[in-house]
């Protein structure tokens, strides 16, 4: 499956509001800020979908700790995603890979996203936005971007239960057993996400070099 099969159907709405967005991401320096390869992974503790405590650092010490961050259920391209990455559960055990998909929304919208995409991966809720601070990823959205949600009924601040109108930038990340980041990709167009295939192959790179 290739990027422009699995992200390439948007709305003409949805290009709007990536336009936009991409705006904003060249306007808060999240491209200097965000965290890269070779720098160390904030370790961070969040909810999961039914409210148990994960810390990152006790997954990454077991094997490559995959982290995708993503909007919120509410979000297609989000979807298309995890359920991208759902496909992916064998290759991610053969190379004793752990992976987490991250996003603001509270722990009852995180299980309902779960839920509705059949994961069986661990979902976690970073409505503190610990997390997106940490990685370096979060932003304010820009008032158009507020207006357009609130336009078609995606209330952000309630999903996330932190009155904020504040997302991560979609990114996927893969960290060592040392809490070294070996892959980083932050997306400014929501539309584009990392292929999972290219991420694997980063895995097994890393397993090579061990």
């Amino acid at each position: 499956m290739t990027r422009a099969d699995l992200y390439g159907r948007g709305s003409v709405a949805s290009g709007a509001l990536t336009d936009g967005a991409d705006d904003v991401f060249d306007a808060t320096g999240i491209a200097a800020r965000a965290k890269r390869a070779g720098d160390p992974a904030p370790d961070v503790v969040l909810p999961d979908a039914f409210g148990n405590p994960v810390r990152l650092s006790k997954l990454w010490r077991k094997g490559p700790l995959v982290i995708v961050f993503y909007r919120g259920g509410w979000c297609t391209y989000c979807n298309w995603q995890l359920r991208a990455w759902r496909q992916q559960e064998s290759e991610l055990a053969r190379l004793g890979a752990t992976l987490l998909a991250i996003s603001p929304q509270t722990p009852d919208n995180s299980l309902s996203t779960a839920e509705n995409n059949e994961l069986s991966f661990t979902v976690l809720s970073d409505s503190s936005l610990e997390a997106a601070n940490g990685f370096g990823i979060a932003f304010t959205l820009h008032p158009d971007l507020v207006d357009f949600y609130g336009s078609v009924g995606t209330d952000i601040p309630v999903l996330n239960g932190n009155g904020l109108w504040v997302l991560p930038v979609p990114s996927t990340f893969v960290v060592d057993r040392t809490g070294c980041i070996r892959f980083a990709l932050i997306e400014e167009d929501a539309r584009q996400r990392a292929e999972p295939l290219d991420v694997i192959a980063a895995i097994e790179e890393l397993a090579l070099h061990a």
